[in-house]
């Protein structure tokens, strides 16, 4: 349309189709773009995480590993305290598959025991005619099943009169992949309670600072900036010395997660908060207030929502965290105590270095705790993609 002045009665041209509106002449949408528009949030979140092929194999790695720790008596080949007093820090058995050119099937060899006079140390040789295969679902020590059913059945045993040392055995003659089975159980556990802890605290005080601000902001500030100014070490292992010793290993369980828990909160908090400072000025939350909806439902239905992405990402690092954190207390000495057995207290006996070049076989619990945090850290990068709405 030109710039030039209307006259007086004439009409404002326009583009606007003023014949009536005919819905067959729309072009239809084809199955997959209806199938899109029609999807929720969390399947559209769910498609976008399918495409982040690592996170997914991550994802379903994790789920076997929690999936094993219930059933951890079963998958564990050996009873958490059987000893082989015979075979005391033996080194591990390989694994094969073929014997002079034949196909047998997973065995191992056995071992010849003799004892080094000059050195005073155990030797353990293969013995290529000790030809052992392990045998599935077998009946093999007992135990009871979280402590309330008993039985024996084992995912593979070793073979009659064998051994299956497959990461060798500790000091006591005990299996190291049994306890590294049993440990996972304990340290996995601990991660998901202590993180749960930590997320409830983060998210209700950092959301109500963040929201009412003022007094209560600055107050909830310097706690966390007093936590944060402790050194995290020294701190765990000053509450965790605090835990009495009389205490039955369920109370240091519990007490342990709420360590973690307790010290793991005002990083989040802080996140939360920061967050808050800023969504509470947008539009549809000042729309919520003049609605009359409270403060608690317009954090957790509007506030919370917007940004699920970094709550995510938030979570995946922190149960890793809480792992290590786990670990190293128990390692330290400091922590869960046998009779409870975690990955930290399994590697409790590798904290002498002249054991560990001796019998680096202690050192295989590390190897399980690299792969988990690397898993958690795989899917926290897909999960934090899949729930970024500009991704």
């Amino acid at each position: 349309m030109s710039d030039r002045e209307l006259m007086p009665g004439e009409r404002l041209q326009h583009y606007v189709n003023e014949a009536p509106f005919d819905p067959n002449t729309v072009d239809t949408l084809t199955p997959q773009q209806e199938r899109y528009y029609r999807a929720s949030q969390w399947r559209i979140m769910w498609w976008r995480f399918r495409r982040h092929r690592v996170a997914v194999w991550s994802g379903a790695f994790l789920l076997a590993m929690y999936a094993m720790i219930v059933i951890c008596e079963f998958v564990a080949p050996y009873n958490l305290h059987t000893r082989d007093t015979r075979h005391i820090y033996a080194p591990p058995q390989a694994l094969h598959l073929f014997h002079e050119g034949e196909f047998i099937g997973p065995f191992v060899y056995g071992y010849d025991y003799k004892l080094n006079m000059e050195n005073l140390s155990r030797e353990y040789v293969p013995n290529m005619k000790k030809v052992q295969p392990l045998r599935f679902f077998c009946r093999g020590d007992d135990y009871e099943l979280w402590g309330q059913i008993a039985g024996d059945l084992h995912l593979f045993c070793p073979a009659e009169r064998g051994t299956a040392f497959l990461f060798g055995t500790d000091r006591l003659g005990r299996d190291m992949l049994s306890r590294v089975i049993y440990g996972a159980r304990i340290s996995l556990t601990i991660a998901l309670i202590a993180v749960g802890i930590s997320f409830v605290l983060g998210i209700v005080i950092g959301g109500v600072a963040g929201y009412f601000g003022g007094f209560i902001d600055a107050l909830t500030l310097r706690a966390i900036e007093i936590i944060r100014s402790f050194p995290e070490i020294p701190l765990f292992m000053t509450l965790s010395a605090l835990l009495p010793v009389t205490w039955s290993p369920i109370g240091v369980f519990a007490g342990i997660c709420v360590i973690i828990g307790f010290l793991e909160w005002p990083g989040l908090a802080r996140a939360v908060r920061a967050k808050f400072l800023s969504l509470r000025e947008e539009d549809f939350t000042t729309a919520a207030q003049l609605m009359g909806a409270s403060p608690a439902r317009i954090i957790g239905r509007h506030l919370l929502p917007s940004f699920t992405s970094h709550l995510i990402a938030s979570l995946t690092v922190s149960i890793p965290t809480a792992i290590l954190g786990e670990t190293a207390l128990s390692f330290l000495g400091i922590g869960l105590r046998p009779p409870i057995t975690s990955w930290g207290v399994v590697l409790n006996e590798a904290q002498n270095i002249n054991v560990v070049a001796v019998y680096p076989w202690l050192m295989l619990p590390v190897l399980p705790l690299f792969l988990v945090v690397l898993a958690f850290n795989f899917l926290g990068d897909g999960m934090r993609d899949a729930a970024d709405p500009y991704s």
